[in-house]
């Protein structure tokens, strides 16, 4: 063994550790399967070692080996690539899909945690050679907690406010408070719906969260995680049944209608309240330069 091999032992082992942290099955239920969990801690270790042997390839000028990063970031790119192709095959299936907004959101993610694993496993070991063990696991405790920080994001209970209103039928109309739904015309697809159904209103906070919510990806995504977490009352071939999102075009409010097994109006504002907003939803109209403009000009 020669002077690096204990600092790139440890960067792999954290950073490893790492990946293993942020690879968790959550109410999506997604990956749950041990083939995919071994595909992704496979490529976490193969993050950590290009990210603990690049310190030691620097010490020894070795600068043409730090290149190597390049092509890392060419085959994780793939990883996102991947992601995106099983999660769309699979989304065919779904009662209530996930929508290709929600899937390229998961997709990123994967992606993106390769990077912290490597950014994990940098910090690890160069601390080890120019401190100590004992520096370097502070450093990797730190870079650790940095990883879930960003891994997490802002939920929609952050940006609206979440209100259960009961369903009510106008002739045909389905209404959600006063924002239309869609039109049923059978009186036992009416009773079924009144029966099994729930209604809420989400309430923007700002006209930047207007934006956000009217994003149909985001919209999808809301209705997925209800129906993954709560099930849903229906099945193939039964249109009048699907889980829908309206919005009211004077205030920007949306009306959501689902159909949960699980008919429990805390638990559905809850789940509602937990759904991630998508990133590439995100929308800042108040950023822009004409919200900055004062008087008339």
């Amino acid at each position: 063994m020669n002077e690096y091999t204990m600092p790139i032992l440890f960067g792999v082992i954290i950073g490893t550790l790492g990946r293993i942290l942020m690879l968790r099955t959550d109410y999506r239920q997604y990956p749950t399967y041990l083939h995919g969990k071994v595909i992704h801690v496979s490529l976490g270790f193969i993050a950590a070692s290009l990210g603990s042997v690049a310190i030691p390839a620097i010490m020894e000028l070795e600068f043409t080996a730090v290149t190597f990063l390049t092509v890392a970031a060419t085959q994780f790119r793939e990883v996102r690539n991947m992601e995106r192709n099983t999660l769309t095959e699979v989304d065919s299936f779904e009662l209530v899909p996930r929508g290709k907004t929600y899937i390229e959101g998961i997709a990123i993610s994967f992606e993106s945690r390769n990077y912290l694993v490597i950014f994990t496993s940098f910090i690890s070991t160069l601390t080890f050679i120019v401190f100590d063990v004992y520096i370097a696991l502070i450093a990797a405790i730190g870079c650790l907690g940095i990883s879930m920080v960003l891994m997490s994001g802002k939920r929609i209970k952050n940006i609206v406010q979440i209100e259960h209103q009961p369903l009510h039928f106008k002739g045909a109309g389905l209404y959600v408070d006063n924002i239309y739904i869609m039109n049923i015309g059978l009186p036992e697809r009416q009773d079924e719906i009144l029966k099994y159904g729930l209604g809420f209103v989400l309430t923007p906070k700002n006209i930047n969260t207007i934006t956000t919510i009217a994003n149909l990806g985001q919209r999808q995504a809301i209705l997925h995680d209800v129906s993954v977490t709560l099930g849903v009352f229906r099945d193939s071939g039964t249109p009048a049944l699907t889980p829908l999102i309206k919005r009211d075009l004077d205030d920007g409010r949306i009306g959501i209608f689902i159909l949960p097994q699980i008919r429990n109006v805390n638990k559905a504002k809850q789940v509602i309240g937990a759904v991630p907003v998508l990133e590439s939803a995100i929308r800042m109209p108040s950023e822009s330069s004409f919200f900055r403009w004062r008087g008339d000009e």
